[in-house]
């Protein structure tokens, strides 16, 4: 009876003793800090913050992966917001009546630019999928668009 209880206790206080360590080491605090913020999108903090516990810890593996894993996403976050703000000049553009050839010129580099930079994003297992879902979206346009300028 007294080793049906022995092995669970012992279990259950390293498990206790492992929280504990894990809670109170700043680095780790922070770790889960920018785990937080990674997961409800605020990718800039969590780089951040994971960066500060890496820096405190540099065998923090949690720190490391959600330092990677923010990097990643804020490349999403930037081609979303490059290209909302493209789209924006773009739609301008198709406001005139006629669209020269200087400004199909430049629809023409903006697409090839966002296209190129599409290529370069390599979401990973855990990046947001709406943010994934986002920039392909984007890229879509982007190529539907150059199609129509180069006709």
């Amino acid at each position: 009876m007294n080793n049906k209880l022995i092995f669970p206790s012992i279990a259950g206080a390293i498990l206790i003793l492992m929280s504990l360590f894990f809670l109170a080491n700043p680095s780790y605090k922070m770790s889960i800090e920018a785990k937080y913020h990674y997961e409800i999108g605020e990718y800039k903090e969590a780089y951040t913050l994971a960066q500060e516990a890496f820096e405190l810890d540099i065998y923090n593996r949690m720190a490391s992966t959600i330092m990677a894993q923010s990097k990643i996403s804020l490349k999403y976050v930037n081609y979303v917001d490059m290209a909302k703000q493209y789209m924006k000049s773009i739609n301008e553009i198709a406001t005139h009546d006629v669209i020269s050839k200087a400004d199909k010129a430049k629809i023409k580099t903006i697409c090839e630019i966002m296209i190129g930079t599409y290529t370069k994003l390599a979401p990973s297992v855990i990046t947001d999928e709406d943010l994934v879902e986002k920039v392909t979206l984007y890229n879509q346009q982007f190529k539907s668009l150059l199609e129509k300028v180069n006709k």
